[in-house]
């Protein structure tokens, strides 16, 4: 078994309850282009099973009996609005003839083009996830266009894995995890210069890299909350907290963030992963496996002093020279490698 799917398979037994002592989930978000509606509803109904339901030309359902109901929708909230305004509810290709058909055809191909479609999963069992790789790869056998196939596209994957325990002790050691394999994941990620400029996925301000590091910052549920608002008062994080704390705390986190798109729920909300469904070499496996690493290290005994380390390389003036840290982090940790992102977990 690859290094890959041990990850996996040891989240599977050691850390498979979430925080309320159920079988615990992830949820996944795939962007990419290339395809119509009507063509990837199909590959999701038979990959998935069930029956789809559109809501709208730019909206539609596939309601799994077995795993619950998957989302596709045009990642736009303009052309989303667009569609519910329309007199046509349901598949555009099927509507009677007239204006209005032609004009939401004409936009749905032009902005195909630009705007990704959107694949969101319900939470499912950590257990059930590899069900999603035989629908990447029908895709990719039709068509599905990724991140790398246009500078502009800039797709991602998105993870929304749920916590084992609502605490602040365990919300911080991911952040801390997160925080010191954020450079290892940039390069074992390969995470694209077209993600990497655009502002959706910024890292976290290095002052507040610092504060969560520090091996005497020991904050109670309401203070690390209040810290990340203060210096992340944003969706744009390379790991969004909002969803998160916004579970646990939604009037203190509206205070500060007046975002409509910010959706309570108790997740992780990993944002980095790139969406290169057209590369044959690639499944959403990859994408997990750097998740399972940043859990891994959270329950290392070992963190707060990879932490300590990282932390005195971020506050050293000579942190640019000397040794690379994702490769002094290969040396202290049994990361797993490129070569084994091709394994099926």
């Amino acid at each position: 078994m690859s290094t890959s799917a041990t990850l996996l398979a040891k989240a599977c037994y050691q850390r498979s309850k979430n925080y309320a002592g159920n079988p615990r989930r992830m949820g996944i978000e795939i962007e990419f282009a290339g395809l119509e509606a009507k063509q990837i509803a199909d590959h999701m109904q038979a990959t998935l099973g069930g029956k789809i339901n559109w809501q709208s030309p730019f909206v539609l359902i596939v309601e799994s009996d077995e795993l619950g109901p998957f989302k596709l929708e045009m990642d736009s909230k303009q052309i989303k609005e667009l569609g519910d305004r329309s007199n046509i509810q349901g598949n555009p290709t099927e509507a009677a003839p007239s204006f209005e058909k032609t004009y939401i055809e004409t936009v749905s191909r032009l902005a195909g083009n630009l705007v990704p479609w959107e694949i969101v999963s319900p939470p499912m069992e950590l257990s059930e996830l590899h069900r999603l790789f035989p629908l990447v790869d029908l895709l990719r056998e039709s068509g599905a266009k990724g991140t790398r196939a246009a500078m502009y596209y800039a797709f991602g994957v998105h993870l929304n894995p749920e916590p084992c325990e609502l605490s602040a002790e365990h919300l911080l050691l991911h952040l801390k995890s997160f925080f010191c394999l954020y450079e290892w994941i940039l390069i074992e990620g390969d995470v694209d210069f077209s993600r990497r400029v655009t502002p959706y996925i910024n890292h976290f301000p290095n002052e507040y890299v610092l504060k969560i590091l520090d091996a005497d910052y020991h904050p109670d549920m309401d203070q690390l909350i209040d810290d990340y608002l203060e210096f992340n008062p944003t969706r744009n994080r390379s790991l969004d907290m909002l969803p998160m704390f916004a579970h646990i705390d939604e009037p203190r986190v509206k205070a500060v963030v007046d975002d409509d798109r910010v959706n309570a729920r108790p997740t992780f909300h990993y944002r980095l992963p790139n969406c290169e469904i057209d590369d044959p070499n690639w499944n959403l496996n990859r994408s997990i496996e750097i998740w399972m690493a940043v859990e891994e290290l959270a329950l290392n005994e070992q963190l707060q002093t990879v932490c300590n380390e990282y932390h005195n390389k971020l506050s050293s003036v000579l942190s640019g020279l000397g040794e690379k840290w994702p490769e002094r982090l290969k040396e202290m940790l049994p990361l797993p490698s490129s070569t084994s992102w091709q394994q099926s977990v």
